[in-house]
């Protein structure tokens, strides 16, 4: 092989620019960009991008979660400054005023109760005065996030900042909403995975906040740890197979987690009042485990690794966020009026291709 002839400056940047999601101010922004070149063969950023989504994806979100943080840090320091600034004072005075004055010292009958908690073979007298700041410094640091969202309320205050994006097909994925919503929120979700249950909530919620605006896809992901995952994902396709999908999907999250196996499935099916012999057949012939073992398969090469994950007009959200979290990128796509997912999508796999069987359950 002919010695490899790297652009290493401008593979650095497109690096760090896809999987960061950093201002590429070495590069334009344009995907034909090349990276690198191996013996004569360029390497532009969007191969890059499209064979190294799933290490890329990863790696940006975790970027972004550093962002977030160094964000509101920075928000958190421009509403004091405006505010002390309104108030003529410094900040020092300001949270003096406001936080400070307000911390009470704990009793002493408080400070011997978490005395007892302590594993110390200390006296209660030598370690009584560290007790009493380590609750004061607690008391005030709830204080001061109080305070915080008080300034924050007052405010206005936009976050633009958003996660890195992938592009995802649709599929056959089953959808709730109307198709001509504007924001296609992507679940990659396990039945048995509790964080994916304390989910179901929220995304009910996005529904019932933005009528018309967003549509919800589930696409199975059953987890190696969780045994009966897979066969209550088919389960819910067999019930689909008979219109009820998202009817089965909800006894599902509402039931035992631990109580999926399959004479459960049948007895849930039962109780739905679908034609036992019909899902029976289904579950049992596993004629639906190819599909699930397809999301897998296609969830697994986007970087996934746990479940939830989400994918709200291809934006990248991971693991059991708050509503807020989920609602600031809602807002965000459909001030934008984005249709990423729709335009960049491969042929016939986009949010507006014609839905089969089981994207109508």
């Amino acid at each position: 092989m002919k010695a490899l002839n790297a652009v290493l400056p401008l593979l650095m940047a497109g690096l760090i620019a896809s999987a960061f999601g950093v201002a590429r101010t070495a590069l334009p922004d344009d995907p034909s960009q090349v990276v690198a070149i191996v013996d004569g063969k360029k390497i532009t950023l969007n191969e890059l991008e499209a064979k190294q989504t799933g290490p890329l994806l990863d790696a940006g979100y975790r970027y972004y979660l550093a962002q977030r943080e160094a964000l509101n840090r920075q928000i958190d320091e421009e509403v004091l400054q405006q505010q002390a600034k309104k108030e003529g004072i410094t900040e020092t005075e300001l949270l003096k005023r406001h936080v400070d004055s307000k911390v009470k010292d704990p009793s002493d009958d408080a400070l011997r109760v978490y005395y007892e908690g302590v594993e110390t073979d200390k006296p209660y007298s030598e370690v009584r005065d560290k007790i009493r700041d380590h609750i004061r410094h607690l008391r005030e640091q709830k204080l001061r996030a109080e305070y915080l969202k008080s300034l924050r309320a007052q405010d206005t205050i936009q976050i633009t900042l958003l996660p890195p994006s992938a592009v995802v097909a649709l599929g056959d994925a089953p959808v709730r909403g109307p198709e001509t919503a504007p924001v296609l929120v992507i679940e990659y979700a396990d039945y048995q995975c509790p964080y994916c249950r304390q989910m179901e909530p929220s995304l009910s919620r996005l529904l019932k906040d933005y009528p018309g605006k967003v549509r919800i896809a589930f696409k199975d992901f059953p987890l190696p740890m969780h045994p009966a995952a897979e066969k209550a994902a088919e389960a819910a396709r067999c019930a689909g197979d008979q219109g009820k999908y998202w009817a089965f999907h909800d006894v599902l999250y509402s039931s035992d987690p631990t109580g999926l196996a399959v004479p459960q499935l049948k007895a849930d099916a039962g109780t739905l009042k679908l034609d036992s012999s019909r899902f029976d057949k289904c579950l049992d012939s596993g004629a639906d485990s190819p599909s699930v073992r397809r999301t897998l398969a296609e969830g697994t090469e986007l970087g996934i690794t746990g479940t939830p994950a989400f994918f709200i007009n291809g934006r990248f959200v991971s693991g059991a966020v708050d509503y807020q979290t989920l609602q600031s990128v809602v807002q965000e796509e459909i001030a934008a009026g984005d249709h990423r997912v729709a335009d960049t999508a491969p042929p016939n796999q986009g949010i507006a291709q014609s839905l089969d069987a089981h994207a109508a359950r």
